[in-house]
């Protein structure tokens, strides 16, 4: 029984725990300028972060900004970021 809780700790709760740990400090060091996706799949530019506040406002286009909240986002680009290689 014990192996078997150990063995599910190391395959399943420990990595799930790393990435809940490394999407909290990517969605805390989101900062004005950046470039994020959000889950629903939507690309934009940070206008705006509300420091004591989840959500942030986001740019789409030139003239279409959205509130989104922070736990949403699935990816950050800082300014000087590469696209990343698929391949």
């Amino acid at each position: 029984m014990i192996l078997m809780f150990g063995i599910l700790y190391f395959l399943i709760i420990r990595p799930q725990q790393t990435r809940a740990k490394q999407h909290r400090e990517m969605v805390e060091r989101v900062r004005r300028g950046d470039t994020v996706i959000t889950s629903g799949g939507f690309v934009g530019r940070v206008t705006k972060v509300n420091e004591g506040s989840d959500d942030i406002e986001v740019e789409l286009s030139d003239s279409l900004r959205i509130r989104v909240v922070k736990s949403t986002l699935m990816e950050v680009r800082t300014k000087g970021e590469p696209v990343k290689d698929a391949g």
